[in-house]
């Protein structure tokens, strides 16, 4: 048996379904379920139409990758199954992404469709199907604590991808298996070429499926046409800077792009404000926040009271912090916070939780001076 599924030694009656999304890690998956000897079925979720809206094969819901899915569970002899969810992908995923844009705020699809589509949609699936867990390729650990199952980082911190699970509940943590978090990518590969799986050596997907060439703006466009409206550029001491074309092309830290010469000194997108559609800018030290307020804070294994590490984004490194309430007071002025974000609660390999950015609170001149001095 492979300890990774924790469902027995012995495999014979049991059931696996592995989330397959055509790529190399959910394929590999595949197969260390397989080898276990249990049932295995592999499903794989239509989330969008990717012939012309996309243009490109490599996302994670292109029809090519559908066809990899299929070809990966005949190489392994198991069931393969697609369904269609692109409407409930549009209403769960996409339109929240279109109007968290339009809102002012940065939002994260990936975190929506684990929450949804993936963690509920494909979990009910599999629990339909009878079987015993759902198997994903995400980098991540799930790990027996005293109190039950744990969520923890990958081993391989390149690869760790625990910030987008924050939302992830105890009961889905409790059916949920993640096979690679204890792997390096180049071991997943040797595993995929070794068993022959013509995925081996298939690109990592970079972007957001249904986002082509990074162009977020083009895709909010669509979805709501009035995106593009346009207004004022301005200083946070009140001076009007220019015009922009619409709120959706920016998000708070940006510097580029601001079409703004001639300053003495570089300007940052310090905050969006949706009702007068102005984008405000400043300098660095204005996009220190002391606090932010949270939203839909979940925890997992049950709230945790004591010393908490906190990521506001995704690529950012941990910092300290301490949540009252609803309220997450960081130890140190944090730059580029942005309302639509998550911020996610660690200890020190473990997942505790997290919740979804509302607003921030500004760091005070004294405070600020005393950190950088």
């Amino acid at each position: 048996m492979n300890p990774e599924f924790q469902l027995g030694d012995d495999m014979a009656g049991k059931r696996i379904v592995v989330a397959m999304s055509g790529g190399v890690d959910s394929s590999v998956v595949a197969a260390l379920a397989a080898r276990t000897g249990a049932e295995t079925i592999g499903i794989t979720l239509q989330l969008y139409d990717h012939g012309e809206a996309v243009g490109r094969t490599g996302s994670c819901c292109a029809g090519q990758d559908i066809r990899d899915a299929r070809a990966v569970a005949e190489k392994l002899g198991i069931a393969h199954y697609v369904f269609d969810h692109a409407s409930r992908f549009q209403e769960s995923v996409m339109d929240v992404f279109a109007d968290e844009y339009m809102a002012g705020r940065t939002p994260i699809p990936c975190v929506q469709c684990n929450m949804g589509v993936k963690f509920t949609d494909l979990l009910n699936l599999s629990r339909e199907l009878g079987a015993d867990c759902l198997a994903t390729g995400h980098y991540v650990r799930r790990v027996m604590g005293v109190n039950g199952s744990e969520l923890h980082r990958a081993i391989d911190p390149a690869r760790d991808q625990s910030y987008f699970l924050f939302a992830t509940t105890q009961d889905q943590l409790d059916y949920l298996r993640f096979p690679l978090g204890d792997m390096p990518k180049t071991q997943v590969r040797a595993i995929a070429e070794e068993m022959g799986l013509a995925v081996a050596f298939k690109p990592d997907s970079q972007d957001i499926c249904f986002v082509p060439d990074g162009d977020y703006a083009k895709v909010v466009r669509k979805l709501r046409p009035d995106a593009d409206d346009d207004g004022e550029i301005v200083h946070i001491d009140g001076t009007v800077m220019g015009r922009h074309k619409g709120l959706i092309h920016y998000t708070v830290g940006q510097r580029k792009g601001l079409e703004i010469g001639g300053q003495a000194e570089p300007l940052y997108v310090i905050r969006l404000e949706p009702d007068t559609k102005r984008v405000v800018v400043g300098p660095k030290q204005a996009l220190a926040v002391a606090s932010a307020t949270l939203r839909d804070v979940n925890w997992i294994g049950g709230n945790y009271e004591g010393p908490i590490q906190v990521k506001v984004r995704s690529m950012a490194k941990p910092t300290h912090a301490r949540l009252d309430g609803d309220t997450l007071y960081f130890h140190n002025p944090e730059y580029g916070v942005s309302p639509g974000q998550a911020a996610v609660f660690y200890h020190g390999d473990r997942v505790l939780g997290g919740g979804w950015i509302n607003e921030t609170g500004a760091v005070s001149q004294e405070w600020l001076t005393a950190a950088t001095a």
